[in-house]
């Protein structure tokens, strides 16, 4: 408990220090989504990865990982979709142009959720999506795609290989997504490492049509997400059902003191008859 207080005081300064900031004009260093300074301009109908890999995703493997929001016809397609118009909502009504997924314990399904509400964003044409594994510890968001990549946030983190080979596209437009590859012990300090602090304001901000989603850890486990709290405009909570407590829920979101909380997800929930 005393490494969650003393997170709770540093994300507190550090949340201060970000309302201060403002947002640049333009990011400086690497070349963003697609490592194309003229792709900036581009609109989200048409976009095009000259030196973003894209992979050949077959929905067969969608469909056995659960990435189910890319499959018209599957039966939970549409409960993706009225969850994205939730989402959407709120960030436009508070300017916001990212989030995180947490859960308040682990095993509550919130990868999959942070993945799925991706897709479906990116199915809107008016905007690309980012989603980046923060889950610097357990990074699995690769493994949803059949992917296993040569680079990932931890070999930007520490030996400076170009975002601009890290990043993936599945067969899904307008998404891009930043894996982890390498687990990281000290991930609580790598979030809120000045280069990684850097990094998410540039992916923030190098496109004003781009939302982006972060997947981070669950709440309870470590002070991962906490820590990461001053970086995000919001986020999302994802409780399972029949698992998850009401006790753990409150702990969860009383620890997220200061950061937007979007809402409540209930994951693995039975369908009712109406």
């Amino acid at each position: 408990m005393e490494r969650i207080q003393q997170a709770l005081d540093k994300a507190e300064k550090d949340r201060a220090t970000a309302r201060g900031k403002g947002r640049p004009e333009e990011a400086s260093g690497r070349q963003g989504q697609d490592g194309d300074p003229a792709a900036t301009h581009q609109i989200a109908t048409d976009v095009q990865y000259s030196r973003t890999r894209t992979l050949g995703v077959p929905e067969s493997v969608l469909l056995k990982n659960r990435v189910v929001a890319g499959l018209p016809q599957h039966p939970h397609h549409d409960a993706y979709r009225m969850l994205r118009t939730r989402v959407l909502q709120c960030l436009r009504a508070n300017s916001w142009n990212s989030f995180a997924v947490t859960s308040p314990a682990t095993g509550s399904g919130k990868t999959l959720t942070a993945i799925n509400l991706a897709v479906s964003l990116a199915m809107e044409v008016v905007h690309t999506v980012l989603l980046v594994d923060l889950d610097l510890r357990n990074p699995s968001i690769h493994r949803y795609f059949d992917y296993e990549p040569e680079y990932g946030l931890s070999d930007y983190l520490f030996n400076d290989v170009p975002i601009e080979q890290i990043l993936f596209s599945p067969s899904i437009d307008r998404l891009v997504v930043l894996p982890g590859k390498d687990g990281i012990r000290n991930s609580s300090e790598m979030l809120r490492s000045p280069k990684m602090v850097g990094l998410v304001e540039e992916l923030k901000n190098r496109y004003p049509d781009r939302l982006v989603v972060f997947d981070l850890p669950p709440m309870l486990a470590a002070d991962d997400a906490l820590a990461f709290s001053p970086y995000t405009d919001s986020m999302l909570m994802v409780a399972e059902n029949g698992a998850t407590t009401s006790d753990d829920l409150d702990r969860a979101i009383s620890v997220l003191k200061g950061t937007p909380i979007i809402g409540t997800v209930l994951n693995k929930a039975e369908a009712s008859g109406s």
